[in-house]
């Protein structure tokens, strides 16, 4: 009868825990397990997106960057991307070629915010176009930032 009692309590001790890990505010324990399960999607889903973010750096460590100091980072949102291009430098006319980018892709600008002044500073907020049909990931759109910025860098370097 102890020991039954024992169990309930530790059990309900590690259910307590996990409640806590997985910041639920769940009351019984089946929520409190459909919570953990959500959390630790959620999870898989980031280590994913940290896999393919490895991925491009070590690919993109075979290609020289067009422009040093540059990052380009784009995170999937529940309806669209968020995408920050950050440059030590100014870059006139870049912000051009990233919209084309964004147009070309079928992307529509929710919200930016911009800086050209002593350094170059792109946070945006795009959304799918309802038209498309397909499905473009957080990947295809970094894809398309850095070759848009690799094809501004081209074109400045032969001014």
């Amino acid at each position: 009868m102890v020991s039954r009692e024992h169990k309930k309590a530790a059990l309900h001790e590690k259910l307590q825990l996990l409640r806590s890990i997985t910041n639920s505010h769940a009351l019984n324990q089946t929520s409190i397990i459909v919570d953990a399960s959500k959390y630790i999607e959620e999870l898989k889903r980031k280590v994913e997106i940290l896999n393919q973010d490895i991925a491009t750096a070590q690919s993109s460590s075979d290609h020289p960057n067009p422009m040093p100091g540059l990052q380009v980072m784009v995170e999937a949102l529940e309806k669209g991307f968020l995408i920050n291009v950050l440059s030590e430098k100014s870059c006139p006319g870049l912000l051009v070629s990233i919209l084309e980018a964004f147009e070309e892709l079928g992307l529509n600008v929710l919200e930016a915010r911009v800086s050209c002044a002593d350094n170059f500073r792109l946070q945006a907020v795009g959304g799918d176009n309802e038209e498309q049909a397909e499905s473009i990931d957080a990947q295809v759109v970094k894809q398309a930032v850095v070759q848009a910025i690799k094809n501004w860098s081209g074109s400045t370097e032969q001014d």
